[in-house]
């Protein structure tokens, strides 16, 4: 889908302008300072953009609130007693070098060794430790996206994981494709339940109109505690620049 991109301010803010070969104008304010973001059809004007932003001041202003308010981590240094997060619970970290392979253990629910061997670099430590978030979030994601495939009849044809800097998740729909993001792992299980039916409800319905909201409220009635759940948790420094 061709796209054309540019800035424009209103009302003091910054807003992206993204003209696509799509129906209806989307506005959306993201991570982690509340960029604004507007995709909008190829024909609309500008002076429309604005007129539907000024309408929305309100709301945006509560989210990049939110947003601004909302706790993160500091940046990992992959040292002894740094706490990091798996399933929504804080972990303490204890490294152990020794000559072995490297390995990570979940020694307790809130204890987690990483074995390395010695002189091994900060950033190798995190290599270490996001491997095995993704093995953790994978062994998750399939008992899950089998139950929902079944009771939403819809099926996607491939499932797969990656950092990324502003969204949970994705849906390539044309190849139903779905992505999602490494970070779930470190959060409740709930919370990836509900990013993973949200992006099935993508090849039923692409946009996020009323008939999307309807097959999330038939299909999974609790999702906005959810999602309020997901957003309301600690940022990762390092996975939201762009």
């Amino acid at each position: 889908m061709n796209t054309k991109s540019r800035h424009i301010s209103i009302s003091g803010l910054s807003v992206e302008i993204v003209r696509k070969n799509i129906k209806n104008l989307h506005l959306g304010v993201y991570p982690p300072h509340g960029r604004v973001r507007v995709a909008t059809p190829l024909p609309v004007s500008d002076q429309a953009v604005r007129l539907a932003v000024i309408g929305k001041l309100g709301w945006i202003k509560r989210h990049q609130a939110r947003f601004e308010n909302q706790p993160r981590q500091s940046f990992r240094e992959m040292v002894n007693g740094e706490t990091h997060y798996f399933l929504g619970r804080r972990l303490r970290l204890r490294v152990i070098e020794s000559k072995g392979a490297s390995r990570v253990i979940l020694k307790s629910p809130a204890k987690l060794e990483l074995h390395v061997q010695a002189n091994t670099s900060s950033t190798k430590r995190e290599q270490l430790l996001n491997s095995w978030y993704r093995q953790q979030l994978q062994t998750r994601i399939v008992p899950l996206a089998n139950k929902w495939e079944a009771i939403m009849d819809v099926q996607a044809a491939e499932w797969r994981i990656r950092k990324m800097k502003t969204k949970w998740g994705s849906c390539n729909i044309a190849a139903r494709r779905i992505w999602l993001n490494l970070e779930l792992a470190k959060k409740p299980v709930q919370c990836l339940e509900y990013i993973i039916v949200h992006e099935l409800s993508h090849l039923i319905e692409r946009h996020h109109n009323d008939r999307f909201v309807a097959i999330m409220n038939k299909h999974l009635p609790q999702w906005r505690r959810y999602r309020e759940e997901l957003n309301a948790a600690p940022l990762a420094q390092e996975s939201w620049r762009y």
